[in-house]
Formats: C-alpha cells, structure tokens, sequence
C-alpha cells in the first residue's frame, strides 16, 4: 500500500533537518525501510537532544525500561 498524502495536525518536533521533516507518513516509512531506528518526533524533546533513535531509548524515555 503507498501512502500519497497525509495530513499532519502537530507541528514536528524533530530537530534533524532533513527533506521528511513535517511529513510525517513519509519520515515513518523512511525510517521503517532504511533501519534508521525510530523517529526523533517519538521522543521527549530531552531524549530527542541524544539522537539515539534506539528501541532502548525509545523505552526508557517512556518509563518502560531503565
């Protein structure tokens, strides 16, 4: 299935620039078919600063691990 548009309604947090910023849709897929981990805007702004775009941090950002 292609995803062709999408609307967003948050502004993204993401602070890594790059030509997906504010798409979502398009930033999800990309990072989902490159293996480049989980997108920044998933995080905390704190967490985000890191750029480790691990599972690991994804969870302990959210309190499900330490």
């Amino acid at each position: 299935m292609e995803v062709n548009h999408c609307e967003n309604r948050r502004p993204c947090p993401c602070t890594y620039d790059c030509p997906r910023h504010g798409k979502c849709c398009e930033c999800v897929a990309h990072h989902r078919d490159n293996d480049e981990g989980v997108p920044g805007c998933f995080f905390s702004k704190e967490a985000e600063a890191t750029y480790d775009r691990s599972i690991e941090a994804l969870c302990r950002d959210h309190g499900i691990i330490q």
